[in-house]
């Protein structure tokens, strides 16, 4: 018999006493969504650890979001006849009525690091990560002919960031599983002061696939303070 780790063991019992806490403030709130689910929104997000997927929506309420993650917040996956929406993200829009898809990047992505990094000097990864990365590469590659030569390695990953929310936006928009009446929107939480605002706030850099920033102030202006980019490419 395997013998249990106490540091694990310890980390356990943390996480059982904050879900504890949880189920007992969220009694209550399952009431209306025991039996079914009709979420407002689908997101996907990284599932990097520094990206409070619901938290940082303010949501705490089950039922509102249709959360999805994955490493480079993808919504493209291989299948045997090619690339198609992923399962996780399509399935809220086609059998929970859900009209919102958001692409929820984020500063200082792994999953773009690695992806750049691949493309321009190769990585040995083990299958699985050399799998997802693959996903993204073909869609990120045109986008370095795009970078100045002379631009910081950290500047150009965030700006490889919108380009990859903005590629996952596109194929949603362009698929035929996914219904014209869907709003597609494509952001950036940011973590690392790079948009100039607070930690943590999401900068809306797509809607429906249009990326010209005056464009998009013009057209929310209530909204027209988060909506930013680094790269108009």
């Amino acid at each position: 018999m395997a013998a249990i780790c106490p540091r694990m063991s310890q980390l356990l019992r943390d996480l059982l006493a904050g879900n504890a806490d949880h189920a007992a403030a969220f009694r209550d709130r399952f009431d209306s969504v025991q039996n079914s689910q009709t979420p407002d929104a689908v997101t996907v997000c990284c599932s990097d650890s520094r990206v409070l997927q619901d938290h940082m929506w303010g949501n705490s309420e089950p039922g509102h979001l249709f959360t999805c993650s994955n490493i480079g917040n993808r919504v493209i996956q291989q299948t045997a006849s090619g690339e198609a929406v992923s399962g996780d993200v399509l399935y809220p829009i086609e059998h929970t009525m859900t009209e919102t898809a958001i692409v929820v990047g984020h500063t200082g992505c792994g999953a773009v690091t690695a992806t750049y990094d691949d493309l321009t000097d190769g990585l040995d990864e083990p299958a699985g990560i050399e799998h997802c990365l693959g996903v993204l590469k073909p869609h990120l590659e045109p986008a370095l002919e795009h970078l100045p030569e002379d631009i910081e390695r950290a500047a150009a990953i965030n700006r490889l960031v919108e380009y990859n929310v903005d590629r996952q936006v596109e194929f949603l928009r362009d698929s035929d599983d996914v219904p014209d009446a869907v709003d597609v929107f494509g952001v950036v939480y940011d973590f690392q002061d790079v948009y100039g605002g607070q930690r943590g706030e999401v900068h809306v850099i797509n809607v429906d696939g249009e990326t010209d920033v005056d464009a998009l102030r013009a057209a929310h202006p209530d909204i027209d303070s988060r909506i930013n980019r680094l790269w108009e490419y």
